[in-house]
């Protein structure tokens, strides 16, 4: 399955969520260990649910851009 990600550049740190599975995040300093860490925590995620016998949803989220005067 392929997840949306959203990344967030901070002050100081990187942030990822992913909408379609509330709770799943992960922080770090750069972009590519934030990116390492949310695939790691978007695994653990999907494998807690299914040990839980909780459905895994499906990815439906998208994105698009809107364009508007500077």
């Amino acid at each position: 399955m392929r997840y949306l990600v959203i990344l967030e550049k901070r002050e100081t740190s990187y942030g990822a969520y992913v909408p379609d599975l509330p709770g799943c995040a992960a922080v770090a300093e750069t972009e590519k260990e934030v990116l390492q860490l949310i695939h790691e925590a978007i695994e653990f995620h999907i494998e807690g649910l299914r040990e839980e016998n909780r459905p895994v949803p499906f990815p439906h989220s998208a994105v698009s851009y809107v364009d508007v005067p500077a």
